[in-house]
């Protein structure tokens, strides 16, 4: 404790001599499971490929039976293999962005216009430009 420090004296506690160290602490960003996402990706893949299998053997049913239903399973199963295709693209897009290196930030780039002087000058600057 230091002598000259009445108010630390007065109250009785100690007020260190060293500053302390202020430390700043950064989240820890979580370990990401792969297997969940390996899991899903081949499965998607299963699906489309079995999908893309049934899909010709029905169309060639279509065909041959000429059939209003018929036709009409074939253009679902096709919307249902599109959305399939969707999965899989926004499944690789979510995996992308959650292993994303933080360390390098977005880029932003910010301009601004900044005029020091007084009201004065910029009215007389004002009435050079538009006198031009």
């Amino acid at each position: 404790m230091a002598k000259d420090d009445v108010i630390s004296q007065s109250l009785g506690i100690d007020i260190p001599t060293q500053p302390t160290k202020i430390v700043e602490l950064l989240p820890v960003k979580p370990k990401i499971d792969t297997n969940d996402f390996d899991y899903a990706r081949r499965n998607t893949y299963d699906v489309i490929e079995k999908g893309m299998s049934a899909l010709e053997d029905i169309i060639d049913i279509a065909k041959q039976s000429e059939s209003a239903r018929a036709f009409e399973v074939a253009t679902n199963l096709m919307k249902t293999m599109l959305d399939a295709n969707k999965d899989l693209m926004q499944l690789n897009k979510d995996n992308k962005e959650l292993n994303r290196d933080d360390k390098t930030p977005d880029k932003q780039v910010t301009n601004n216009n900044l005029f020091v002087g007084s009201s004065a000058e910029l009215l007389k600057m004002i009435k050079q430009e538009s006198e031009k």
